[in-house]
């Protein structure tokens, strides 16, 4: 008899796990911590050879590329090891065809827009230093959140595209964008060209 009590208070016990479980709640996906430097510092991108200057965060690095030969050869990409993202800037010298590199500029950003949830322009000008430029805001799934062009509209044109070398997921890089977003906006406003 006792052990007859045991088993069936085993079997209880079991049962009441079985279906006390039987409703399941999975947890939501989450990602990880991305601690970001509190002072944020700014260094100063002069090169002799190269004909602009411009501030870039202190966490990043500036690699020159050797893309192009000649005088369209001042690529360069900023790069952040630590949040696994890069930004590539090209560079053209303009020869009488402005309208066509700013309409391939266009094109390319407008290219996103098979992903793209929205794409915002905001111009840029600084008529002191003669620069001139548009920041794209490219919101949703998209390979790149930020392009911006800059240029003098006579003799040189810049550009840049921010990537992340992830999946693009709006979720989980909003807070490094939104980080990257500041230092692209300093470096539009600290551009300046040397001739």
């Amino acid at each position: 008899m006792k052990q007859f009590l045991q088993t069936i208070a085993i079997l209880g016990i079991l049962a009441c796990c079985v279906f006390s479980c039987s409703e399941y709640t999975p947890k939501p996906k989450g990602y990880f911590r991305i601690d970001f430097p509190k002072n944020k510092e700014h260094v100063k991108f002069e090169e002799p050879n190269y004909p602009f200057s411009f501030e870039y965060p202190s966490i990043a690095k500036v690699i020159p590329t050797k893309k192009r030969e000649g005088k369209d050869s001042f690529w360069v990409d900023i790069v952040y090891p630590s949040l696994n993202a890069k930004i590539y800037c090209s560079y053209k010298t303009i020869n009488g065809n402005f309208q066509e590199i700013a309409e391939d500029s266009r094109t390319f950003v407008y290219k996103h827009t098979v992903k793209a949830d929205g794409i915002t322009e905001q111009p840029y000008e600084n008529a002191k230093k003669h620069v001139y430029g548009i920041f794209y805001e490219l919101k949703g799934n998209t390979a790149s959140n930020f392009q911006f062009i800059l240029t003098d509209s006579t003799k040189h044109f810049f550009r840049g595209a921010l990537y992340f070398n992830a999946a693009p997921n709006k979720d989980s890089i909003a807070p490094v964008c939104q980080y990257v977003r500041e230092d692209i906006i300093k470096l539009i406003e600290s551009f300046e060209w040397k001739e």
